[in-house]
């Protein structure tokens, strides 16, 4: 067996997980993010990075250590790893990332080429989506290697469209940036780091991961230490790529309010500055390539996500599990899009922390003996406060428990579990000294 990999095949895999996390999320968060930051943008997207490149890329690293994402999640509890599992499948999966395949299409690919009275009616998403998961599902159902080709052709059409849109924005620009609104006139860095979360890169880190080394066992390599050191060579590749594809989008769109006007969501702001910059033939290439590749993206996660849920209820068959999220993500993608995103924040502020401290452990596992009451005890504070800017984010008014936990550090910038989480580590690594829980050295791989 071989040991290592040659640039070429690194390349490629790192390319493959590019494809795997370039999805919905990654195309309209950033202009919207630089829309909303005006001036400020730069501040904002450093933030941003941290959470929509830099996590993920750690994520994979630890999936590559440990496994998969239920035996990392088990050393808290065998019970937790299973409810963590779940929740992140489901997350990715049927309530929030498969409908937004189908929303950002519509967005794009459909509304830029609706009369005024079509775009008010209910009925062109209700008709676009029945056919885009009924396309979803009969080709999740029946894998095939068109929706390889698919996605082969499509990701390099779409990473070329886009950099024809950067470069004539770049040339003739669609105009300054304007005053940052909102968290990011004062906290641009930290309003910055909690929108990377909508990206839901970090979660498909952790569902994804598996296949990365799948792929590179594939290719011929076993040993643990050489899939770690391809896994982060190719995440390398893959964070890269997703940062200039970042940067360059926040840059179109902080420019772009002085030639279209303030947008309600990124998917309409880079459709209209499309059309602004190549005319009705730029807003078709475009469409085209997004709904395809959404539409890619969307077959593989409900692939993935069903894969999961069969072995989890194995009396439930892959394609009945496959029918049932197929429509339920139709029912949901209905919502529309900006109302799929508010309503995704908030869980995303709950989940995200614990998935960040779940994954900085992981690395520490062997250093803490593998103590499953310092897990336990970082996670509980977090959970707490996490909980409690989810409920913020909701727009809830809980301003007497905002108020007493005003005292932590950088919990107004809605990162206040980190600390928490630390002292937690430590308070649980202690407390297992003193009691004699026995050590546990799970594998690392």
């Amino acid at each position: 067996m071989n040991s290592n990999l040659s640039t070429k095949q690194i390349m490629a895999v790192g390319l493959m997980l590019f494809a795997l996390f370039f999805g919905a999320g990654n195309m309209i968060f950033p202009p919207f993010l630089g829309q909303d930051a005006g001036t400020h943008v730069w501040t904002a997207i450093i933030g941003f990075l941290i959470t929509g490149v830099g996590l993920p890329l750690l994520a994979i690293i630890a999936i590559a250590r440990v496994g998969d994402v239920q035996t990392m999640a088990s050393r808290v509890h065998p019970v937790y790893g299973v409810i963590f599992t779940v929740i992140m499948y489901l997350v990715i999966g049927p309530l929030f990332a498969i409908p937004r395949t189908g929303t950002v299409s519509y967005e794009i690919g459909v509304i830029p080429f609706l009369s005024e009275s079509a775009v008010n009616s209910p009925w062109p998403l209700i008709i676009f989506s029945i056919v885009f998961f009924a396309i979803t599902a009969w080709l999740a159902m029946n894998p095939t290697k068109l929706v390889d080709t698919i996605g082969k052709i499509l990701t390099p059409a779409l990473l070329i469209i886009l950099a024809l849109i950067v470069i004539k924005a770049l040339i003739t620009p669609l105009g300054e940036p304007q005053a940052p609104v909102g968290p990011y006139a004062d906290g641009a860095f930290f309003k910055g780091f909690i929108e990377g979360y909508s990206t839901m890169d970090t979660i498909a880190a952790l569902v994804f991961g598996i296949i990365v080394i799948t792929s590179i066992q594939g290719l011929g390599v076993s040993n643990k230490k050489s899939i770690t050191k391809i896994c982060v060579q190719a995440g390398l590749i893959a964070a890269a790529g997703l940062a200039l594809v970042y940067l360059s989008l926040a840059y179109i769109g902080s420019t772009a309010p002085d030639a279209i006007g303030i947008q309600e969501n990124g998917g309409a702001l880079l459709s209209k500055a499309a059309d602004h910059l190549f005319g009705s033939f730029g807003s078709i290439i475009l469409a085209l390539a997004i709904v395809f590749a959404c539409l890619t993206t969307s077959i593989g996660l409900v692939s993935a996500c069903a894969t999961y849920f069969n072995k989890l209820m194995p009396r439930f068959s892959y394609k009945t599990i496959v029918l049932i999220f197929s429509i339920f993500s139709m029912i949901i993608a209905n919502i529309g899009l900006t109302q799929l995103i508010a309503f995704s924040v908030p869980v995303l502020v709950i989940i995200y922390p614990l998935a960040i401290v779940l994954i900085v452990l992981s690395f520490f596992h062997n250093f803490f003996k593998g103590y499953s009451l310092v897990y336990i005890v970082a996670l509980i504070p977090t959970g707490i406060i996490s909980i409690i800017d989810g409920l913020k984010a909701a727009g809830l008014n809980i301003s007497a428990l905002t108020d007493a936990l005003g005292f932590l550090p950088l919990f107004n910038q809605g990162i206040g579990w980190v600390i928490p989480a630390i002292i937690g580590a430590l308070v649980g690594y202690f407390i297992a000294l003193a009691t004699g829980e026995s050590a546990k050295t799970i594998p690392t791989n």
